[in-house]
């Protein structure tokens, strides 16, 4: 199997030169294809390009597997977010749940342990139930990555464990993948910064927002600051990750036009 990589270079010989350096071979063993041969421009500065090649690249069993794992971790962050998600119940309301079975908690746990076996080695799932909630902890492996930037693939393996589980109920049981403790810390920094963003929003009179937020993460703002009568909450935006923006409740000033002075 072979891969195609590009390679470039003030002109076509310093392109090849950069490829054969990078990829380690001589030049007999190169096979490449002239993408551009680059331009000069002016005075050889302004409006110059530079040439560009692209090159086959073996692949052996190994680099092929890891390319593999590549397309399929990629695969899951598609299905999770690269399309519009519709959720069909309100991020403040409660979807119809129902307990745990045996047959969820082997669905689930086959399915995540494959999508982190996609992502790292070394890492298992064990579960936990409690009524209509399922816990399923990842532990080893490489916890950065399986969490990703801003928890962005954990998400995603919540999205596609919850969907697995529930593709064939209208009642669902409610999921949570949680790695190493990592969404108890992740609620509580939540709810420490809607605090912070609702007394701004107070203090400036303007709204507040948050930006790129998944829909379980609104999920927690909303419900910690349900209770505060000063501010709403409400999601703006489209598709999984949306904004979350914190208003300002305006005191009613108003004392009718015909008040009768005294």
């Amino acid at each position: 199997m072979t891969q195609t990589q590009e390679f470039s270079g003030k002109d076509i010989d310093v392109a090849i030169k950069n490829a054969c350096s990078q990829l380690d071979l001589s030049i007999d063993d190169l096979k490449y294809d002239v993408i551009s041969e680059g331009t000069s421009g002016i005075f050889g500065i302004v409006g110059r390009k530079d040439a560009r090649i692209k090159v086959d690249v073996p692949v052996d069993n190994r680099d092929e597997a890891v390319t593999l794992q590549a397309e399929g971790v990629k695969s899951i962050v598609d299905e999770a977010f690269g399309k519009e998600t519709r959720i069909k119940s309100s991020e403040t309301e409660t979807p119809e749940a129902v307990d745990v079975t045996e047959e969820s908690i082997n669905i689930g746990t086959e399915a995540l342990q494959k999508m982190a076996d996609l992502i790292t080695d070394d890492a298992s799932v064990s579960h936990k139930t409690q009524d209509d909630r399922l816990t399923l902890s990842i532990e080893g492996g490489n916890a950065g990555i399986l969490i990703g930037r801003k928890g962005q693939t954990l998400d995603a393996m919540q999205f596609l464990t919850d969907k697995i589980i529930n593709r064939k109920s209208d009642a669902r049981v409610r999921v949570r993948v949680d790695i190493e403790g990592y969404m108890e810390t992740r609620k509580a920094n939540l709810k420490h910064l809607a605090y912070k963003m609702a007394d701004k929003a107070k203090k400036t009179g303007r709204p507040a927002t948050i930006n790129q937020m998944s829909a379980q993460d609104r999920r927690i703002v909303h419900m910690a600051l349900k209770d505060d009568n000063k501010v709403r909450t409400q999601s703006m935006g489209d598709g999984y990750y949306r904004r979350l923006v914190i208003f300002p409740k305006k005191k009613n000033s108003f004392k009718g036009k015909n008040q009768s002075k005294r």
